[in-house]
């Protein structure tokens, strides 16, 4: 998965989260907890459901030789893996900072989700090509 690909995915991601976060809220609020019977939780177990697509998407197959060696099997899920979790780890840092920086800017005028489309807009404009 190209690097664009796999930001927009992660954005894609958060933002899901957050209109999970949104939608538990808003039924909380329609039923106080202990009137729906199940507890806390929802968010919780939407939001995992969200991260293992994202994992199931993003991470790539990996195949070893039965005869192989426990080193031979590290290495190879290390070589198969590292790219994969180091563009991941990138694209959740990216997001991260592109939140921090318009909460630390006081900025009061968008949402985490308009920062997130935002964000979303860069990397479809190009701005993150660059870089590991």
């Amino acid at each position: 998965m190209e690097r664009a690909e796999v930001l927009k995915r992660v954005i894609g991601i958060l933002t899901e989260a957050q209109n999970i976060r949104r939608a538990v809220e808003s039924e909380r609020d329609a039923n106080p907890i202990g009137d729906d019977g199940d507890g806390a939780g929802d968010d919780t177990e939407a939001t995992a459901g969200v991260a293992s697509t994202l994992l199931n998407e993003m991470l790539p197959s990996i195949s070893v030789p039965a005869d192989a060696s426990p080193q031979q099997v590290a290495a190879a899920v290390a070589e198969a893996l590292g790219p994969a979790l180091h563009t991941m780890v990138s694209g959740f840092s990216l997001a991260f900072t592109s939140l921090a920086i318009a909460h630390d800017g006081g900025r009061t005028d968008v949402s985490a989700i308009e920062v997130l489309q935002e964000l979303a807009l860069e990397v479809e404009a190009g701005t993150y090509d660059e870089g590991p």
